[in-house]
């Protein structure tokens, strides 16, 4: 019989790394977190980041307030990637889908999709964390870079 032990190294995240905001159920606080997202990446000197993240946070906070349940939590996490979650107490699986040209929503995701390099949801006891994570790069330094 043999046996195998797996240990697991966690990190603890940096205060100053992570920026959180209580979001009510309400569609007019959605401009509150795109707001916050800005003034948490002009804290982190991430200014170029700020157009992209800030479409990211608001479809994400839209979808989480029209499909999801409170209480809805907004966190952005810095490490060698910038990384944007949206909790809610809904266990409701969101959906990717293609709009037809004149349906008025259901492009939310697929613009995170686009804009972020990975994103998913992950299940917890209270319900989901839809996170989306990207560089910390935006495109346009990148592409001076090269």
């Amino acid at each position: 019989m043999s046996c195998a032990l797996l240990l697991a190294r966690t990190h603890g995240l940096d205060a100053d790394h992570v920026s959180t905001l209580e979001v009510p159920s309400d569609p007019s606080v959605v401009s509150r977190a795109r707001a916050h997202a800005t003034d948490q990446l002009a804290a982190w000197n991430l200014d170029d980041l700020a157009f992209s993240t800030e479409l990211m946070v608001s479809e994400l906070v839209t979808n989480a307030i029209r499909y999801g349940r409170p209480p809805i939590r907004l966190r952005m996490i810095l490490q060698s990637t910038l990384t944007c979650e949206v909790a809610d107490a809904s266990s409701t699986s969101p959906r990717l889908r293609r709009a037809r040209t004149f349906d008025e929503g259901g492009r939310g995701l697929l613009l995170v999709a686009q804009l972020a390099e990975n994103w998913g949801t992950r299940y917890t006891r209270d319900g989901k964390v839809i996170w989306a994570k990207r560089a910390r790069r935006g495109r346009a330094e990148r592409d001076r870079r090269r």
